[in-house]
């Protein structure tokens, strides 16, 4: 009887110092593991131009349906300076009842749960029907152009069926039990530059200020009320990020001047119809400004719900019982690779806690982790009745 425990399994996956789009031997690691539990496997690397290749594990245990697919990401984020953490980063320790090390809760624990989860079920369940699939990206902390969006596609071609994915992002705010994820809402960037006319301040009548131009289009942007939530989303929202003139004099008006903002949008808006919207604010203010612009947009995914169904509410009723909490159905927060995987299944996240992620000194709760296991070990036995 093979056994994998989690929290010592997710020790060795920490101990991988794979900072986005590094591999650092990750994923041929944890493909061995899955071998062992008689996982057919198969790592796939995709390349772009402009990118650095990424490679990426997709495993499947059976042949029949339902397959259940659990989703994550083996990549992490840089951990900063390591002098500022209590112990390094890649060489997790265990304090305090936490283990402490970069991805303890973003999200290779996570991933160590759901391993030690189906070693469990597998040893109790050795002729089940159905499926078992691991679906795991190196690219879900970069720029997300040769990881999860590109499995999905190649599974597509493959004709993969995936009857139900769970997604293991640390999910909950504070407390294990509190939220599920059951959709995201949509992200747009737009990088604006306004291009006027350089000259003397002491002569603006002979120059165009661009920053004029950019100072009306951003307040106009920020006065938009897009909507007003709804039952499911927060409302829609616009942030500005970025506001840039370069300029070494201060008796110059400048030539350009450059903005960037986000919006997070809830399934009300697509990012074309926002396109259009914003599009024919800036046309309006630099008409009457007599000004150039340039609009550069970025959709890093458009709003998606899962429409909670019998899989949902059973995920739910096993999260109260084992934390005596019951999860909100929430879309609140980032978007997830989920947003690619919903064309291939329905879907939704749960994992561990996440107020530590990308920080200095990031930690899970030994307990937590023990629950998430036992968790995905009850939800693989309801779902596979």
């Amino acid at each position: 009887m093979k056994t994998f425990n989690e929290i010592e399994l997710a020790k060795q996956l920490i101990k991988f110092p794979s900072v986005t789009p590094v591999d650092a031997g990750v994923m041929k690691f944890l493909e061995k593991k899955l071998k062992k539990l008689g996982f057919e496997t198969k790592i796939i690397e995709f390349k772009e131009k402009n990118f650095k290749p990424v490679k990426n594990l997709y495993a499947r245990l059976g042949k029949t349906e339902p397959n259940f697919c659990y989703a994550g990401h083996l990549d992490v984020v840089p951990p900063g300076n390591i002098n500022d953490w209590t112990s390094n980063p890649f060489k997790p320790s265990i304090k305090k009842g936490h283990l402490i090390g970069r991805g303890a809760n973003d999200m290779k624990s996570s991933i160590a749960a759901f391993v030690s989860a189906a070693n469990t079920f597998l040893n109790k369940n050795k002729k089940f029907k159905g499926s078992i699939s691991f679906l795991i990206t190196g690219d879900e902390e970069g720029d997300a152009i040769n990881g999860t969006k590109k499995v999905v596609d190649y599974l597509r071609k493959k004709r993969e069926k995936i009857n139900f994915c769970l997604v293991g992002e640390p999910t909950n705010p504070n407390k294990l039990g509190e939220m599920i994820k059951i959709g995201r809402r949509g992200s747009l960037t737009g990088k604006l530059t306004i291009n006027g006319i350089q000259g003397h301040v002491a002569y603006p009548d002979k120059a165009n200020n661009p920053a004029t131009t950019i100072i009306k289009i951003l307040k106009e942007l920020k006065d938009i009320k897009f909507d007003k939530g709804t039952k499911d989303f927060q409302p829609t929202n616009l942030e500005v990020t970025k506001i840039n003139i370069i300029n070494n004099a201060d008796n110059v008006i400048p030539k350009s001047a450059e903005a960037t903002f986000n919006v997070r949008f809830n399934n009300k808006h697509t990012s074309i119809s926002l396109k259009k919207r914003l599009n024919k604010i800036f046309r309006k203010i630099s008409k009457k400004s007599k000004s150039n612009y340039k609009i550069e947009y970025r959709v890093s995914g458009e709003a998606f719900l899962t429409k909670p169904n019998a899989t949902t509410f059973m995920i739910q009723n096993i999260v109260k019982k084992v934390t005596k909490i019951k999860p909100k159905l929430s879309t609140t927060g980032g978007t997830s690779d989920l947003r690619f995987i919903r064309k291939l299944s329905p879907g939704l996240e749960f994992g561990l806690v996440g107020k530590t992620m990308h920080k200095v000194d990031e930690a899970v709760s030994l307990n937590d982790l023990k629950n998430l296991t036992k968790i995905y070990n009850i939800i693989l036995e309801n779902y596979f009745k």
